[in-house]
C-alpha cells in the first residue's frame, strides 16, 4: 500500500501541554507514547515532520463565541478562575494554566494538516493530538475545549472545498462536529458510536439526520455496548463507504478516537487494536478512493494510555505513511524500558492482539433479532433514501 504522495505529521513535543492534571483520564503521556513508539519502529522516517503553529483568536472564532474564547484565556491566566457556564472547571475540563494557549496550538495542529492537504503539500496529514470533536460553539464539553475539527472543516470550505466528508470512529458520538455542521448541505458527518442511550454525551440516534436544508448529511450509527470487531466492522461497511461514494467529497477527514477497545474504562465496546487497524485501512482505502487521496487524519478519545492508544496510533501513522505495520511486530525493547522507567507499568509486547478481524457483509442478509444489524438497518433507513440510496441488504 503506496501513498502517491508525502504523508506528514504535525508535532511538536509541546502539544502535551493539553493536560487536565494527572488525576484526568485524557493524560496527555499517550501522546508522547504514541510518537516514541512511531520512532523506535522506524514509521516516522516515512512521514514528514511539520511543526504545529498555534492558532489565532480569529480563526478559533469561525466556529467558537468570543465570550468562550474569552473564558478560557481567563480561566488559564487568572488563577481560581472558573466559568462553568462555559464549560469550564467542571470534572470533565477542569481549568488549567495557559489552557487558551495548549489548546489553541491543538487547533493551530490541525489547522496545518488542513493546510498542507488543501495545498497539496502532503497528500495525507495526521494530528494525532487533534480531534476534540465534543466542544460546542459556546462552550468546552467531554474534555475538549475547542473544537479543532470543526475549525479545520470551516477552514477547507473557506479555500473551495465543495464538500468534505466527516467520519468520526470514537466510542463516543461526535456531537460538537454535528452540531456545527447540522445545516451545512456542504458537510457530511458520520459518526459511528456507542448509542447514546448509555454513554456520553447521550445524543446520535439514526433519526438525527441534519438540519432542513441539509437532510441526510448528518449520519449516526449507535451501536449496542459490547460491540466487537465483527459487528463493529459490519457497521461501517454497510453505511460509510456507499455514502462517502455517494457524497464524492473533495476531502476526507477523519476522527480516530480508540477508545472503543475492550479495555478502554470509559466505554462499553469490545474491539481489539486488530479491528482498530482494519477500520484505519479501510479509510486510508476510501480516502484514495473517493477524496482523491485527500485525506486529514485526527486522535480523539483512548484512555487506556499503555496498552492501547500508542498501539492504535502507531498503526494509524504507518498507515497513513502508506507502510503499515504487520499486527504480529513486537514492540521495541526501548520503548518497553522507557514504559517501565517512566510510568513503572508493563507495556505490550506485541502490536497485536492477537485477533484476526473478519464481519459478515450487509449484503448477506439482515437479521432482526439482532441489536447490532437494527442499529445499522435503522441508520440504512433514515439516511440511504436522502441520498437516492436503497436501504435494503
Amino acid at each position: 500500500m503506496e501513498c502517491a504522495g508525502p504523508t506528514s505529521v504535525v508535532f511538536d513535543p509541546t502539544l502535551t501541554d493539553y493536560n487536565f492534571g494527572p488525576t484526568h483520564p485524557m493524560s496527555p503521556v499517550r501522546v508522547d507514547l504514541t510518537m516514541r513508539l512511531a520512532e523506535e519502529l522506524g514509521v516516522l522516517e516515512g512521514l514528514k515532520l511539520v511543526d504545529a503553529p498555534m492558532a489565532t483568536d480569529d480563526q478559533i472564532a469561525t466556529v467558537h463565541d468570543r465570550a468562550l474564547i474569552d473564558a478560557v484565556t481567563r480561566c488559564g491566566t487568572e488563577p481560581g478562575h472558573e466559568s462553568p457556564e462555559h464549560g469550564l472547571g467542571t470534572d470533565d475540563d477542569p481549568v488549567f494554566k495557559d489552557m487558551h494557549v495548549a489548546s489553541a496550538h491543538v487547533v493551530g495542529a490541525t489547522l496545518e494538516a488542513v493546510r498542507q492537504v488543501w495545498s497539496g503539500e502532503s497528500l495525507h496529514s495526521v494530528n494525532i493530538a487533534g480531534g476534540l470533536h465534543h466542544a460546542m460553539p459556546d462552550r468546552a464539553s467531554g474534555f475538549c475545549i475547542y473544537n479543532d475539527v470543526a475549525v479545520g472543516i470551516k477552514q477547507l470550505l473557506a479555500d473551495g472545498a465543495e464538500r468534505v466528508a466527516y467520519v468520526d470512529i470514537d466510542v463516543h458520538h461526535g456531537d460538537g462536529v454535528e452540531a456545527i455542521f447540522w445545516d451545512d448541505p456542504r458537510v457530511l458527518t458520520i459518526s459511528l458510536h456507542e448509542t447514546g442511550q448509555m454513554l456520553f454525551p447521550g445524543t446520535g440516534f439514526p433519526a438525527d439526520t441534519g438540519g432542513p436544508d441539509a437532510e441526510g448529511t448528518a449520519v449516526n450509527v449507535a451501536l449496542p455496548p459490547g460491540t466487537s470487531d465483527a459487528g463493529w466492522l459490519r457497521a461501517f461497511h454497510a453505511v460509510v463507504p456507499p455514502l462517502l461514494r455517494e457524497f464524492a467529497p473533495d476531502v476526507l477527514v477523519t476522527q480516530h478516537g480508540c477508545d472503543s477497545h475492550m479495555d478502554d474504562p470509559l466505554a462499553h465496546m469490545m474491539l481489539s487494536v486488530d479491528g482498530q487497524r482494519a477500520a484505519y485501512l479501510a479509510l486510508h482505502e476510501l480516502a484514495h478512493e473517493v477524496a482523491g487521496g485527500r485525506w486529514v487524519v485526527t486522535g480523539g478519545g483512548g484512555y487506556s494510555v499503555i496498552d492501547v492508544v500508542p498501539r492504535a496510533w502507531a498503526h494509524l501513522l504507518a498507515i497513513a505513511s502508506g507502510h503499515p505495520v504487520e499486527p504480529a511486530t513486537p514492540t521495541p525493547p526501548e520503548w518497553r524500558a522507557y514504559v517501565e522507567e517512566v510510568l513503572g507499568a508493563s507495556a505490550p509486547h506485541r502490536m497485536t492482539d492477537g485477533r484476526t478481524p473478519a464481519f459478515r457483509d450487509w449484503s448477506a442478509g439482515y437479521d432482526p433479532d439482532s441489536w447490532l444489524d437494527r442499529a445499522i438497518n435503522a441508520t440504512r433507513t433514515e439516511v440511504f433514501p436522502l441520498h437516492g440510496l436503497d436501504p435494503l441488504p
